[in-house]
């Protein structure tokens, strides 16, 4: 669920100096509040990266975690470690004035350091397209990049809702996502590409369970049956999880080819781009049921 978007500019008084202060509250629900624009930020993990990029924020990221590498400039950002065990090191030294942590991947206990040794934090964990336009009008009253991320985010919104428009009357697929091969992953219907599948008139016949991403074995998968397998593979264009299935030809997905791939930066990642994402998944399942 979105944030609720709060941004308040105070003007205080201070030997006649007027100090403007940004407070905006964060997907963890706290208050997190700036003197002025951040000048010096570091994200945490390579989605909050590109969110920051979107919101227009860029030339203000002064370092990221591996594996930060959309758009093209941020590959050239400093590193402070990965997402799951930070640098502290290193991102100190970039004497940063903002630091976006990942609420669901990062370290606490890192994290919780900063906070302690002067450093605002804010906690991002946008779960669906609502709270990754919601996380972009945020960010960019943080960075003072607010024309560039409220129209981001307007546009988002006009495009989802056109996407959701389009496919309103699809007819239901039933739908297995891998995640991982070893061990076998998923995702539960709380997750954005079970979402995003929903989106399209894809079923996640594992949106019941209770781990975000749980762990699953094979005899689930057969005894569900699904009618379209979509995996992301790792990282590439590889058929090589997919072609696997093909050793049970009696699914219906392999009886049909419905053995799909798709990027999963435009997926996996919980950013503008999961539009781009979903709009490949809506193809997908399109040919899924042109084959019924």
């Amino acid at each position: 669920m979105a944030a609720t978007l709060s941004v308040a500019t105070s003007v205080m008084a201070n030997s006649g100096n007027s100090v403007s202060g940004i407070c905006v509250i964060d997907d963890a629900g706290r208050e997190v509040c700036l003197d002025a624009p951040a000048r010096r930020i570091v994200a945490l993990s390579p989605g909050v990266t590109e969110l920051l990029y979107a919101a227009g924020a860029g030339e203000h990221l002064v370092g990221a975690v591996s594996f930060s590498d959309y758009p093209a400039e941020a590959t050239e950002l400093p590193r402070v470690g990965s997402y799951d065990r930070l640098d502290m090191e290193a991102l100190l030294a970039l004497e940063p004035d903002l630091v976006v942590a990942w609420a669901g991947g990062n370290p606490r206990e890192q994290v919780d350091r900063l906070p302690r040794l002067g450093l605002p934090v804010f906690f991002s964990d946008a779960g669906d397209f609502a709270a990754i336009a919601s996380s972009l009008e945020r960010f960019g009253a943080l960075a003072g990049s607010e024309a560039v991320a409220d129209e981001a985010a307007s546009t988002l919104r006009q495009q989802v809702a056109a996407l959701r428009a389009q496919h309103a009357d699809a007819a239901p697929v039933p739908v297995f996502y891998q995640v991982w091969e070893q061990p076998l992953m998923t995702v539960n219907g709380e997750h954005w590409i079970s979402q995003a599948l929903s989106l399209c008139g894809g079923e996640n016949l594992f949106a019941a369970e209770a781990p975000l991403v749980p762990r699953i074995g094979v005899e689930a998968v057969l005894a569900r049956d699904p009618e379209a397998i979509i995996t992301g593979g790792m990282g590439k264009p590889d058929s090589t999880w997919l072609e696997a299935w093909r050793d049970y030809p009696e699914m219906t997905a392999v009886r049909r080819d419905n053995l799909f791939f798709v990027d999963p930066d435009l997926v996996q990642r919980a950013t503008p781009r999961l539009l781009e994402g979903t709009r490949a998944l809506c193809a997908r399942l399109e040919s899924a049921l042109e084959r019924r």
